[in-house]
């Protein structure tokens, strides 16, 4: 595993985002999804520590019964940072049952799972967009998961600016420590709140592994897990890249 100094990384990370803000005002905000999870909770406490708890916006959007919404709340209350619980649940529901009502297409389970992060981004685009100052989108998407495609393209994948795109699943544990969040925040199973299972049963590796190999391509883990991983990490590049546009000449 790479060496990791955490207080120096979380220093440098807070001023980046200071800077990066502060290039479009002073009053400049930002504007993230709450989930009660391990990543919008360090990605809060980043930007409250960066430009203080009062440009900052937690909103929390559960679509039905929200498992982590509790957590969710402890974290907003923690931080001590505006936010607001925005459902949505009608939205969701009715975009299900118009396609329902299509021909062409199937409403398939991945296409349920992955239509709430979209509706949740583009919710936190309206909340941007309705606010007196400018606003951002914050991304929360570690290395770990985006290296194997773990997120929803144009969903949790999107967003103006990231924080911990460059920092393993490993290392936000450890910086959500150095910041001092509630234990039960930062070390709770992982899941994406979508189906019903953890994070590591659905990856079918453990993130331990993942951050391992991330650091270390001659990491000892098993083979079966390193081509795991590899065959996710090709098949997900496409969300990390600009999307490709013809080039005339």
């Amino acid at each position: 595993m790479r060496e990791f100094d955490v207080e120096k990384q979380t220093k440098q990370l807070i001023e980046y985002t200071r800077e990066w803000f502060n290039k479009f005002g002073e009053n400049s905000r930002a504007v993230l999804g709450i989930s009660g999870g391990k990543d919008s909770s360090v990605t809060a406490a980043v930007l409250k520590e960066a430009l203080g708890a009062e440009r900052v916006l937690g909103i929390i959007m559960p679509n039905g019964e929200m498992s982590d919404l509790d957590d969710a709340k402890l974290l907003v209350d923690f931080l001590k940072i505006p936010n607001e619980i925005v459902p949505i649940t009608d939205y969701y529901n009715a975009a299900i049952a118009t396609f329902e009502k299509a021909e062409k297409f199937e409403v398939t389970k991945d296409l349920k799972i992955n239509l709430a992060p979209r509706l949740r981004m583009s919710t936190l685009y309206a909340i941007a967009q309705g606010q007196p100052v400018t606003t951002f989108v914050v991304n929360t998407c570690n290395a770990s998961e985006d290296y194997v495609g773990y997120s929803t393209k144009f969903g949790d994948a999107a967003g103006d600016v990231s924080l911990l795109q460059d920092f393993t699943v490993t290392e936000v544990l450890q910086i959500g420590e150095y910041l001092g969040l509630p234990e039960q925040l930062v070390h709770k199973v992982p899941s994406d709140g979508l189906s019903g299972m953890s994070d590591e049963d659905k990856l079918g590796f453990k993130y331990a592994q993942l951050d391992e190999y991330i650091s270390n391509e001659n990491a000892d883990i098993p083979a079966d897990v390193k081509a795991s991983i590899d065959r996710k990490h090709v098949a997900n590049l496409h969300k990390l890249q600009l999307m490709p546009a013809y080039k005339r000449h």
